[in-house]
């Protein structure tokens, strides 16, 4: 026999700390993932384009047959089609100037780039370029949504510095004014 005597049972565990999350109670799962609110029409608008300029930036598909595969997709009743349009083919039309634009300040030839960035990296250039009528910060701001939503893991930091730096040459007025200086 043994002559040590039978050890007392484990102490219970502490309750484990709240996240600091409403609705995540102690020691409990945490709740369930809320749904965004539903997405804008253009936000909606910058996803097709983006697909679009997926397909031809990979396949150099004619525009007209991308707009229109783009067009049968499920939800792109929901989007702004004016501003989709604007953005495929201008970002199509206008890729070679929006490439040079962004070119000062990518780290490789745009051509290098995974075609999700490259991408968003064009449609932001062209928005903070032609659409005037969108602020600066809100053109960067949905290109990093688009990044963080369909490219790599820290695309959309790549795509806020590039798209950060660019929009210093394409607005400058407005982008010195938001930073306090005068422009360059």
């Amino acid at each position: 026999m043994n002559d040590e005597t039978p050890s007392a049972p484990p102490a219970p565990k502490p309750p484990a700390k709240a996240s600091g999350k409403p609705g995540h109670k102690p020691g409990g799962k945490p709740p369930a993932k809320r749904r965004s609110p539903s997405k804008s029409p253009r936000r909606r608008a910058r996803e097709f384009a983006l697909q679009g300029l997926y397909q031809w930036l990979l396949a150099g598909e004619d525009a007209g047959v991308i707009d229109a595969l783009m067009r049968e997709q499920e939800g792109f009743d929901k989007a702004d089609s004016a501003h989709y349009d604007a953005l495929l083919h201008g970002c199509i039309a206008d890729a070679a100037t929006l490439d040079a634009a962004l070119a000062r300040h990518v780290d490789r030839r745009t051509s290098q780039l995974s075609p999700i960035e490259h991408g968003v990296l064009l449609i932001g250039a062209y928005e903070l370029k032609n659409c005037i009528e969108v602020p600066y910060r809100v053109a960067i701001n949905e290109a990093v949504e688009l990044a963080k939503e369909f490219g790599g893991t820290d695309g959309h930091k790549y795509v806020n510095g590039v798209l950060d730096k660019a929009a210093a040459d394409l607005r400058p007025v407005e982008v010195q004014a938001a930073r306090g200086g005068a422009p360059r």
